[in-house]
């Protein structure tokens, strides 16, 4: 089986190698009664993009430590402790010459891109004299005093970078979605500020209005609970409901077929409570919100179902789930219209820096503009000049031709 699955998130960047050596149980399935889909071709199949700012490189080292047997078989091998903690990385000594050179190309690649990155960042802002030698020390998932060589340092640095990224990573994504909502509070009442008392009366009521058909759906299966997958089992794969077994249903989701539900698999499953709440179609559904309901979803499931947080579901794991009582008889769902992500005090602080990032923006604006308007006056001046110059040169050619030119009989002039 291929070590590397899917690498969801490209989480733990190896931990996932030591888990597909464990195989998938055997499921039968009666394929008449499943909705015929198009077979997926697992090695046309790209990771998804993990967010980070090094997933390129992330990638692109996975890709050649597959290429070394030697290091395949020992991650085969290797518990999650041993790849997460760092003492997988020594095993790096003993990879191929041909390997090592190849890693320490891409290491040489990405310290020239975070060079690059650096001194646009900095020139932007015209500082000079800036060591960007120095500032490498920024970045975590390499070893930036070795910048030619790709050493166990680098691939434990890189290991350790990426694990810590993605745990942090729903809890960004929930900080960021809280501005966006804020964003959202704080354009509304601006525009609202730019209306009449009749025209924002109207408005207000237009609002309330919305909101409530918002609300007004259909009620949402708990995510992962019997009730949510026996749904997707009879609408999405077409069988029938009394018919309904865990292994099966694993077994159909498991796209890939690599023995794991990574996390875009099971986002796929949340598609069906959705479309109950969100219609791109209608005014009163932001997609930005329905995408997010999906991913605190995925949230939910994992932290519920992936016992040894590797981003991972496999089979054992989703089948201990089913046996727990809260996949029988779950609390309800409370979806994003039923929460409230911000207080006054928030949105007041909020827009407290947006009004002194508008004055800095200002600012600098004003000064760029009246740069613009010197560079208009000395180009002006240049200008000027160079038609005074211009001038002055005809005039001296002219009285040059007049000097040289004697005076002929009957007027004429001869050179």
């Amino acid at each position: 089986m291929k070590w590397r699955t899917t690498l969801p998130q490209c989480c733990f960047l190896l931990v996932t190698c030591a888990l597909t050596a464990l195989e998938a149980v055997p499921i039968d399935i009666d394929k008449t009664k499943v909705k015929t889909a198009q077979p997926v071709d697992s090695a046309k199949l790209e990771p998804p993009d993990t967010g980070l700012y090094y997933d390129e490189y992330l990638k692109q080292v996975i890709d050649v430590l597959e290429t070394d047997s030697h290091f395949r078989e020992k991650l085969q091998k290797a518990d999650i402790e041993e790849i997460k903690s760092g003492r997988l990385s020594k095993e790096l000594d003993l990879v191929s010459h041909h390997v090592r050179t190849k890693l320490d190309e891409l290491k040489r690649q990405e310290v020239a891109r975070l060079r690059m990155l650096i001194k646009a960042k900095l020139d932007s802002f015209q500082d000079t004299g800036i060591d960007h030698h120095a500032l490498l020390k920024q970045f975590d998932h390499l070893n930036h005093l070795n910048p030619d060589k790709f050493e166990s340092t680098d691939l434990d640095m890189l290991i350790k970078a990426a694990t810590s990224d993605l745990e942090h990573y729903d809890k960004a994504r929930h900080e960021e979605f809280k501005k966006y909502e804020m964003m959202k509070e704080h354009e509304r009442r601006e525009y609202l500020k730019t209306l009449s008392e009749e025209k924002r009366k109207e408005e207000e009521s237009k609002f309330a209005e919305m909101k409530k058909k918002h609300e007004n759906h259909p009620k949402v299966n708990h995510p992962g609970s019997k009730d949510q997958l026996k749904e997707v089992w009879e609408e999405a794969d077409g069988l029938d409901p009394n018919d309904f077994d865990p292994k099966t249903f694993f077994k159909l989701h498991d796209v890939n077929s690599d023995g794991f539900l990574d996390e875009q698999e099971l986002e796929a499953l949340f598609t069906k409570e959705l479309e109950k709440v969100y219609d791109p179609k209608n005014e009163e559904d932001d997609m930005v919100e329905m995408e997010e309901e999906r991913l605190r979803m995925r949230e939910h499931v994992m932290n519920e179902v992936d016992t040894n947080k590797d981003r991972l579901v496999t089979l054992e794991e989703f089948l201990k789930a089913t046996e727990k009582k809260e996949f029988l008889e779950p609390d309800s769902w409370e979806t994003l219209d039923q929460q409230q992500f911000f207080t006054e005090e928030e949105l007041k602080e909020y827009e407290n820096l947006i009004s002194v990032q508008e004055s800095k923006l200002k600012e600098k604006a004003d000064e760029l503009q009246k740069q613009k308007e010197e560079l208009q006056r000395q180009h002006d001046q240049l200008e000027a000049q160079k038609l005074e110059y211009h001038q002055v040169v005809q005039q001296m050619e002219q009285k040059k031709l007049q000097q040289i030119s004697p005076s002929v009989p009957g007027g004429e002039s001869k050179i």
